[in-house]
Parts: C-alpha cells; sequence; structure tokens
C-alpha cells in the first residue's frame, strides 16, 4: 500500500463515516481490507483503491462497513447497564407516570448485542412497565451487521461473553451450534440504517440515548457537531451513556456528566427546553437483571 493509497483511503473513511486514522494506522487497512480484496478477486490493496476510484459505489460501500464494523457483545462494560437498572428506569417510571411512554435509541448498535440486552433487561422488568408503550430504535452505518441484528442469530462464542447463563435459557434458542433471539425480544427492537454524520431528527425525540464507542473514532469537530444534534433529539429529562474511553467534558455544554455515575449525562439544563433534570429525584432500587 502506498502513501498515496492510504491518504485516500482516509480522506474517504473520514468523508464516509467520520472514522479518523492517525498517520500509523496501516495496519487497521490491511487487516480488514486485504479479506475483502481476496473475496473480490481483487490483489492487494492498491489494486482496490484503483477499482474504488474507477467501479461501482457499491465497492465504496463495502470498504467503508469492513472499517467501520467494530466489536461488540452482551451486556459490554456492565456499568451501563447497571445505571439503566438503577437510575435510568426508576427515575424515568416515576417522571414519565403520566403518560406512561419511552423510546431508547442505540446509535451504532453493530451486530446488536446492545440492544437486545436492553430488551431482556425490559422483559425482566415486566411487572414495572405492564402498560407501558416503550420502543427500542437501534441504528448502525452497516447495512450488513444490520441484517444480522435483525437475524438475531449468533454463535456459542458470542452468547459466552458477558450473557448471564439464565438469560440465555430464558430468552434464546438453540439452532444447531448457534443460538436464536426469541420473536418476542426480537420484535422489541427496531433496527434502521443510519450514518451519524447525516441528520437524524426523522427519529424522533429519545428519553435514552445509548452512544458508545463509537465518538472515539471521530474527530474533535465531528465529536461537537453529534453531540449538538443529539441534544435536538433529547427529551430534556433524558439520558445519555457514552463508552468508556468517552466524555462531553472539554467538548460542549450540551450536556453535563451525572455525578458519581460514570459515563451517564444529561442534557445541560441550560441548552435544553425548561424540564425537570434527571438524577436529583430518590433513586428507589429497580428489579433484579436476574430473577
Amino acid at each position: 500500500m502506498t502513501p498515496f493509497d492510504y491518504d485516500y483511503l482516509r480522506k474517504l473513511l473520514k468523508d464516509r463515516s467520520g472514522l479518523v486514522l492517525s498517520d500509523d494506522k496501516q495496519y487497521l487497512i490491511e487487516s480488514r481490507l486485504l479479506p475483502l480484496a481476496r473475496k473480490a478477486g481483487i490483489g492487494g490493496i492498491g489494486e482496490l483503491v484503483q477499482k474504488m476510484k474507477s467501479g461501482p459505489d457499491s465497492l465504496i460501500v463495502d470498504v467503508v462497513e469492513a472499517m467501520t464494523t467494530n466489536e461488540t457483545f452482551f451486556f459490554r462494560d456492565k456499568i451501563p447497564f447497571e445505571h439503566f437498572k438503577t437510575t435510568i428506569m426508576p427515575e424515568l417510571l416515576r417522571e414519565r407516570a403520566s403518560r406512561r411512554s419511552l423510546r431508547i435509541w442505540c446509535a451504532a448498535s453493530s451486530t446488536g448485542q446492545e440492544p437486545y440486552s436492553l430488551a431482556m433487561m425490559l422483559k425482566e422488568m415486566s411487572a414495572e412497565i405492564a402498560g407501558w408503550r416503550i420502543e427500542i430504535v437501534a441504528t448502525d452505518l452497516s447495512q450488513e451487521v444490520l441484517e444480522k441484528s435483525k437475524a438475531g442469530i449468533y454463535s456459542q462464542f458470542e452468547v459466552q461473553r458477558g450473557l448471564p447463563i439464565q438469560l440465555l435459557v430464558r430468552y434464546f434458542k438453540q439452532i444447531g451450534d448457534m443460538w436464536q433471539v426469541n420473536p418476542d425480544v426480537r420484535a422489541m427492537v427496531q433496527f434502521r440504517q443510519l450514518n451519524l454524520l447525516n441528520d437524524f431528527s426523522h427519529l424522533g425525540m429519545f428519553d435514552v440515548i445509548f452512544c458508545r464507542n463509537v465518538l472515539i473514532y471521530f474527530d474533535q469537530e465531528t465529536k461537537i457537531a453529534i453531540f449538538n444534534r443529539l441534544l435536538r433529539v433529547h427529551e430534556a429529562s433524558g439520558y445519555l451513556l457514552l463508552g468508556a474511553a468517552e466524555t462531553v467534558v472539554g467538548l460542549t455544554d450540551a450536556y453535563r456528566p451525572c455525578p458519581d455515575r460514570r459515563g451517564l449525562y444529561v442534557p445541560n439544563a441550560t441548552r435544553a427546553s425548561p424540564s425537570l433534570v434527571p438524577g436529583m429525584g430518590s433513586v428507589k432500587a429497580a428489579a433484579s437483571l436476574v430473577r
């Protein structure tokens, strides 16, 4: 791969997906794109770049998807899901009691483990949310991973990573050496293709936004723009969850951290419409994740 090829790929990836690659990430390009090139009968990265410049846009789409598909697993990092159970749901069930509805958005949902983890948690809270309308919208740039998500079929290795055995037995069906999420759990999640660089106001307003482990790949200007646009689709008394290596501090005043709750943020009252800011009221213990 020549420096010119690498520069072309870096610019294309930033323009199409927001992904920013530093000068020393050639190995990442090769590890992600060489298998794609071989599958397409292309000799190497240089030839792949030439075909991208003159060939169909579908090849560029395949390259962007290969570079932006990231690893995930059920109940990844645990802490955000503890926040969801012990802080977010008790607070919002109290604050939204008059309308009895909630909307949750999993941005950059990858192969679906995050939204299905939330769906299973809601199943475990069935008594508390009886009569409520709760939507989970999951979006990702990659159509390929969205198709995997919709099918809800995972390998033994994938279900062993982070998924409690009780939930596996309760909410999955074994198909050969694979496991499929039960239809009622799959039906709880709406999967849609979305590029976070584009407008997403058409998705509507959300009470809870999970935007984890994706902003770390963007430059500062792109992060700020996304935070500002997230705020416009976020209920004033809602919650934002970021990845362990992500923060709003030093970037934007659109959100502020929740004290003593790592990775949890709320819309800034000075930027959002006047409303009760969550996290200040009494927080009751939520239903146990695993009964």
